[in-house]
């Protein structure tokens, strides 16, 4: 029998899709290959327009579809480079993509697209999917996932924490109980913010920020933000850390250089993780998602947190690029052995429960 699992996922970035090969089993998730599929601009653009909330019904079935299309794209693509059949695979992880995060409202949801039926029959695999409704039903936050995978992973390290920065960062802090909580925005603010002034992606290796200088009010009063007060469990996206925050926090204070605003909104990650991240007692912190690439976040979040070793996953043999992705096919792998997910001191659910639907590809 198989042992062969596909994870794929696309996070608040919108930058594309991870592929992760993986071969699991009770012990250990061994990461055998892995691809990353760019999201054509105009399929960006369009979720975006879901979030911000410009879209009609039939519109948002169509993306449903789409993402379901890109993502079998990104499937064939893994298949194709390492030569495998679909037949090969057990079963594809697939988390989504997520265009609202509603945990705390009295109607509380999580909705992710990416019509996994479709996915199922365009790859010919089986595919779980929809893994964060059934947390949120338990009253749970339904984020972050990523906890219980580090504590698979990492779980003989002692004084430890799993820092995940993607466009919300995370954080792991793993032992007897588990703790893990959104930590607030990661590079989201960032790319945003970098989007709006000179139409890039992202500040490669945080040089723009570098070369700004923080704004002492804006820091602060960004970092009295209702968010960063609020206690764990806790977890957040772009329906929150979006443009209208940026707007909220920048027009009271005038005319600042463009390039202070991007510092500071680097040191207000920094920050934010670091406060966090002091409240326990630890000696290293192990970093992943995209966030491990911008240099100057990576040397400022050090800096933070002198005492502490702060350095990426691939040190202690984990990729950093294909931690979540990873985490998705662990996932799939746990559904069908129908085994339930301990999350419940992450998330707040009322129990630990199985989690993710199966969606047959016959």
């Amino acid at each position: 029998m198989s042992n062969l699992y596909i994870g794929l996922m696309s996070g608040t970035s919108l930058d594309g899709v991870d592929v992760a090969l993986c071969q699991i089993d009770k012990e250990s998730c061994t990461l055998e290959a892995s691809c990353f599929l760019a999201m054509p601009l105009e399929l960006k653009e369009e979720i975006l327009a879901v979030i911000h909330g410009t879209t009609t019904l039939k519109q948002v079935g169509e993306i449903d579809h789409k993402l379901a299309l890109f993502f079998a794209k990104g499937v064939h693509l893994l298949l194709e480079q390492e030569k495998i059949e679909a037949k090969e695979i057990k079963a594809i992880g697939s988390h989504g993509q997520t265009v609202w995060h509603e945990p705390n409202g009295e109607y509380s949801f999580s909705m992710q697209l990416g019509n996994p039926s479709l996915l199922a029959v365009l790859t010919a695999i089986d595919v779980v999917a929809d893994f964060r409704a059934k947390d949120v039903a338990l009253g749970g936050q339904g984020a972050p996932f990523a906890p219980a995978f580090h504590q698979f992973l990492f779980s003989k390290l002692e004084a430890c924490a799993v820092l995940n920065i993607g466009g919300m960062a995370n954080v792991s802090i793993l032992g007897q109980e588990l703790i893990g909580y959104d930590t607030g925005c990661g590079n989201v603010l960032m790319d945003l913010w970098i989007h709006e002034q000179y139409n890039r992606a992202y500040d490669k290796d945080g040089l723009w920020a570098k070369k700004g200088n923080v704004h002492p009010q804006l820091l602060e009063n960004m970092l009295s933000d209702s968010f960063f007060c609020l206690k764990y469990p806790k977890s957040t996206g772009r329906e929150y850390f979006n443009k209208k925050f940026l707007i909220k926090y920048l027009e009271p204070l005038g005319k600042i250089y463009k390039s202070d605003v991007q510092a500071t909104l680097l040191a207000l990650t920094v920050r934010s993780i670091a406060n966090e991240i002091k409240k326990f007692n630890i000696q290293r912190v192990l970093v992943c998602g995209g966030g491990v690439k911008n240099t100057f976040l990576m040397s400022e979040l050090q800096k933070e947190l002198p005492l502490l070793e702060v350095v990426p996953t691939e040190k202690y043999g984990v990729s950093s690029d294909n931690m979540e992705a990873m985490i998705f096919a662990w996932f799939a792998q746990k559904r069908l052995a129908e085994e339930p997910i301990a999350l419940k001191s992450v998330t707040g659910a009322k129990n630990n429960t199985i989690l993710g639907g199966v969606y047959a590809k016959n």
